[in-house]
């Protein structure tokens, strides 16, 4: 046991219980971290291609998965001293050390969609009937620079352009990014 001690222990323990998956409704019901004063629950992505989720706020806890792809957005739901309760698209939950995660804002493309083929259009401007630039499938990793009324502005490799928001994971419904 490290050395958060009993009081540490049922502060996380509490944390933990009053985050169950869905708990959070939008991006208005957000409340401040303890440890950053920063908005909960937040998109960060990770800075790591290897990046342990464990299921507690401590390196004694055991490692619940590895994530092995930096630029992965998720969400934290919570903070505990160095360590931020994060949830990915796939909602799956735990812990992971602050140091392993970055500000900068990336997205995933649809990676609910399990249709075959299927493909997202990245735009010249933010208008459906502007020309495309790309075709994006679903997962796919995009760097976000703006949201403003619906759409996000992106960058995959050297291409960049408009995509609509409901069609990202890593930015919350009318959220406005700058």
């Amino acid at each position: 046991m490290s050395g958060l001690g009993m009081r540490g222990w049922l502060l996380a323990a509490m944390m933990c219980a009053n985050l169950a998956p869905g708990s959070v409704a939008s991006a208005q019901d957000m409340g401040t971290g303890s440890v950053t004063g920063l908005p909960i629950p937040r998109y960060v992505s990770l800075k790591s291609d290897r990046v342990n989720l464990r299921e507690g706020p401590s390196k004694e806890h055991r490692t619940r998965w590895v994530f092995q792809r930096a630029g992965l957005p998720v969400e934290i739901t919570a903070e505990f001293e160095t360590w931020r309760r994060v949830r990915d698209a796939d909602g799956s939950e735990g812990w992971v050390l602050h140091s392993l995660l970055s500000g900068r804002r990336t997205a995933l493309v649809a990676p609910w969609s399990k249709a075959k083929d299927e493909t997202f259009m990245l735009r010249a401007s933010a208008d459906e009937s502007s020309a495309v630039t790309a075709r994006l499938e679903p997962g796919v990793i995009v760097n976000v620079a703006s949201c403003s009324d619906s759409w996000c502005r992106v960058g995959v490799a050297k291409m960049n352009g408009y995509i609509k928001q409901e069609r990202l994971w890593g930015v919350y419904p009318n959220e406005k990014v700058d």
